[in-house]
C-alpha cells in the first residue's frame, strides 16, 4: 500500500477554512500525545534529493504546551472516546 504525504496544497486547503486567528500548534507522539507550539517553516530536501517543507516546533522551553486535549487525541483517533464508567448502587454500612 501506497503512503501519500500531505502536500502544502493540501495544508493550505485544510489550514483555510481555519479562523486566521488563531495559534498553530503540533500534535505529536499518539501513545503519549503531547501539543507543541510551532515557530518555523523551512524548506529542505529530502534524501533523495525532493523538496520538503518541514514544520519546526521552537527552541524555548514553553514550547511543549503539555497533554494534547481528549477531544483533539480523539478527533485524530489516538485514543478511543471513554466515558465514566457507570454508577453502581452503594451499599449502606449495613450491608443494605
Amino acid at each position: 500500500m501506497a503512503h501519500t504525504e500531505m502536500t502544502v496544497g493540501d495544508l493550505i486547503d485544510r489550514l483555510s477554512v481555519c479562523d486566521r486567528s488563531v495559534p498553530v500548534r503540533q500534535a505529536m507522539n499518539p501513545f503519549f500525545p503531547m501539543a507543541h507550539r510551532l515557530a518555523q517553516v523551512v524548506q529542505a530536501t529530502d534524501e533523495t534529493g525532493r523538496p520538503v517543507v518541514y514544520l519546526a516546533e521552537g527552541r524555548d522551553a514553553d514550547t511543549q504546551l503539555g497533554h494534547l486535549p481528549p477531544e483533539a487525541a480523539v478527533a485524530l483517533a489516538w485514543q478511543a472516546p471513554f466515558q465514566a464508567p457507570p454508577r453502581r448502587h452503594r451499599r449502606t454500612a449495613r450491608g443494605k
